[in-house]
C-alpha cells in the first residue's frame, strides 16, 4: 500500500509563514507528479501548487508569488513554502501523488489526510 503523510500546519497570523512537508511511502516505483490542494470551509477543494518530477511547477494565481513548491532529494516528498500568509487562505491542505505502484501498469491518485492550516490574528 501506499500513504502520504503531511505535516506543518498550524494557527500563523497574517503575513507570517508556514511551511507544509508531505512524505510518500510504501510499494512506490515511480511518482509523476506530487501537488497540494486546499478545501476552504464550506468550499470545493482546488489546486494550489503542482510539480512535476521533472521539475515543472504549476500555481493558483492566487498564490503565486507567495507560495514555493518544492520537491526533497529523494523525491518522494513534497514541500510548500507559504509566505505573506492571509485569512484567505485558511484550509485544510492536502497533499496528492499521481504516482505507479510496483506491479501496477498505470498511474493512480493517492491522497493524504490533510493538515488544517488557520490565517488568523
Amino acid at each position: 500500500q501506499v500513504q502520504l503523510v503531511e505535516s506543518g500546519g498550524g494557527l500563523v497570523q497574517p503575513g507570517g509563514s508556514l511551511r507544509l512537508s508531505c512524505a510518500a511511502s510504501g510499494s512506490i516505483f515511480r511518482i509523476k507528479t506530487m501537488g497540494w490542494y486546499r478545501q476552504p470551509p464550506g468550499k470545493q477543494r482546488e489546486l494550489v501548487a503542482a510539480i512535476t518530477s521533472g521539475g515543472n511547477t504549476n500555481y493558483a494565481d492566487s498564490v503565486k508569488g507567495r507560495f514555493t513548491i518544492s520537491r526533497g532529494n529523494a523525491k518522494n516528498t513534497v514541500y510548500l513554502q507559504m509566505n505573506s500568509l492571509k485569512p484567505e487562505d485558511t484550509a485544510v491542505y492536502y497533499c496528492n501523488a499521481d504516482l505507479r505502484r510496483v506491479g501496477v501498469g498505470a498511474e493512480e491518485d493517492y491522497w493524504g489526510q490533510g493538515t488544517q492550516v488557520t490565517v488568523s490574528s
